[in-house]
């Protein structure tokens, strides 16, 4: 079980993707991340540093400040690339439904992900989703079997 379909490699939130595993169908949407905090606010570690104590140390070894610099320059496109809007934090949301009726619409989530990254192609995103997509079944058979508890057909069976 898993999506065959793929995110793009440039997404907006809203974006979906789609499969069916066991009689249900999923969906994996990206969702905006409300947490407005920047990367260097959500990364301990994202400025690269020469003390040995900070957490974005860069070990020694030949060519460190060739290293530290190269590092630097790429936090900085980062950080500016984030400015300008170019990626953003998001959540990748699964929902459940079965025949039309969906039965979760928040069946499992990952959160702070990174969409539209600088360099990467969002395959992460798909990613997430496959490995999401246990949970997001075991939240729809937990629906499902609330739903048809008490249901008189179903206890006609016992």
């Amino acid at each position: 079980m898993t999506f065959t379909e793929k995110f793009d490699s440039f997404v907006c939130e809203g974006d979906s993707i789609a499969c069916e595993a066991d009689g249900f169908e999923i969906a994996a949407r990206v969702v905006r991340d409300d947490c407005p905090d920047a990367p260097d606010k959500r990364q301990d570690g994202f400025w690269p540093s020469e003390y040995i104590g900070d957490p974005g140390f860069i070990g020694p070894g030949p060519n460190w400040r060739q290293r530290l610099a190269e590092s630097r320059a790429e936090a900085e496109a980062i950080m500016a690339a984030w400015r300008n809007d170019e990626w953003f934090y998001c959540g990748v949301v699964l929902s459940v439904s079965r025949e039309g009726v969906t039965l979760a619409g928040h069946a499992a989530s990952l959160w702070g992900v990174e969409a539209n990254y600088p360099g990467s192609d969002n395959s992460y995103l798909t990613e997430v989703a496959n490995e999401l997509l246990p949970e997001a079944l075991d939240a729809a058979r937990a629906a499902l079997a609330r739903l048809c508890a008490g249901h008189p057909l179903t206890e006609a069976r016992g």
